[in-house]
């Protein structure tokens, strides 16, 4: 596929099928069974405006969304449900890991399908929209937890709900006393910034404090539209958060990591976290070991403003949570290496 060239005339639709793919360059007519195949498991959508930033298709936004055969790869570590979303479900669309805070997904449909996505085992175009009843359910759980203090909306991509429904969600949020604070996890103003509408930005409006997570994983990302969809969102008073995935081919270097975090300062944005890959099936050519992943961050200390650089983190398989994976600079009890490798002994300090 290396050497495959989009056409220039492509149409301005989401691509769905193998048949699609083919039709604009994206794969060779010879993988056309062995994509279909792969469509039988997992989903594939690719939005015009994501579309327009793929130069071919193993490139670093290309590889992310293009599906391949190797999906159906899987190794002995992989799982269907990598950190344990089933286990600690309450009830239907509530996700409880934390004392203080849950997920709210109300629906599993997304912009994109991402090839690497922890989640892949359950998203797509005809998966998990609650409908009210559901909705009303997980709705009346959050009010019953007073311990409950941030509901994290996130799915699928909240960001594709109707006004309507977002509304309303919001509004029940909103009249709980004891949520203090909602924060929406979205791909949508990278991967389909039209969506993004003045009546969609209408219904965040809350007296809680309102934050937005958006997943973006290579500078590319931040295109014009995407930079102009962000700065609508920036001038409704609501902070942005930047998420990444440490990507095999997308974003394993330094000069891809810090053009990419300092995309998103200049947006306005603050990276929050990148993360070490989930092992969800049939993603093993996205992952980067820990140890490189340290080496990367600890690459960039120094070399970056501290507004741009994350928390590299872990979600421990099985459901026991985000931890920190450093790099570190504590050599021993009073020791620290600075960002040069120098030591410095804290007693003199």
């Amino acid at each position: 596929m290396s050497h495959l060239v989009k056409p220039q005339s492509l149409p301005r639709r989401l691509l769905r099928t193998p048949q699609d793919l083919i039709a604009a360059g994206l794969a060779p007519p010879s993988q056309h069974d062995a994509l279909q195949a792969v469509a039988q498991h997992y989903a594939t959508a690719i939005p015009p405006a994501f579309l327009d930033l793929i130069e071919h298709p193993n490139d670093p936004i290309g590889i992310q969304v293009i599906p391949t055969p190797a999906e159906l790869e899987v190794t002995p570590e992989e799982r269907s449900d990598p950190i344990g979303d089933d286990a600690l479900s309450p009830v239907p669309g509530i996700v409880h890991r934390y004392a203080d805070r849950a997920l709210l997904k109300p629906l599993l449909v997304c912009p994109l399908y991402c090839r690497f996505c922890f989640r892949r085992e359950h998203v797509g175009p005809d998966g998990g929209l609650l409908d009210d009843a559901a909705l009303e359910r997980a709705l009346e759980w959050l009010r019953t937890h007073p311990q409950i203090q941030e509901v994290i909306l996130t799915g699928g991509d909240p960001l594709m709900l109707s006004a309507r429904r977002l509304g309303q969600i919001m509004d029940a949020l909103s009249a709980m006393p004891h949520v203090t604070t909602i924060r929406l996890h979205t791909r949508v103003p990278v991967a389909a910034p039209e969506r993004v509408t003045e009546a969609l930005l209408d219904t965040l409006e809350s007296d809680k404090a309102v934050w937005m997570a958006v997943h973006i994983n290579h500078a590319r990302e931040l295109s014009e539209p995407a930079k102009a969809c962000l700065k609508q969102i920036v001038r409704r008073g609501i902070p942005l958060l930047g998420q990444s995935v440490l990507l095999r081919g997308v974003n394993d270097s330094e000069d891809a990591l810090e053009a990419l975090f300092r995309g998103m300062v200049a947006a306005r944005m603050r990276p929050y976290y990148l993360h070490q890959l989930d092992p969800a099936p049939g993603t093993a050519r996205f992952h980067v070991p820990v140890e490189e992943g340290q080496r990367l961050l600890a690459g960039l200390r120094g070399r970056v403003t501290g507004l741009a650089w994350p928390t590299y983190v872990l979600d421990i398989p099985g459901g026991y949570g985000k931890v920190p994976l450093g790099p570190g600079y504590v050599d021993g009890p009073r020791t620290v290496r600075d960002p040069e490798g120098k030591t410095h002994n804290l007693d003199r300090l």
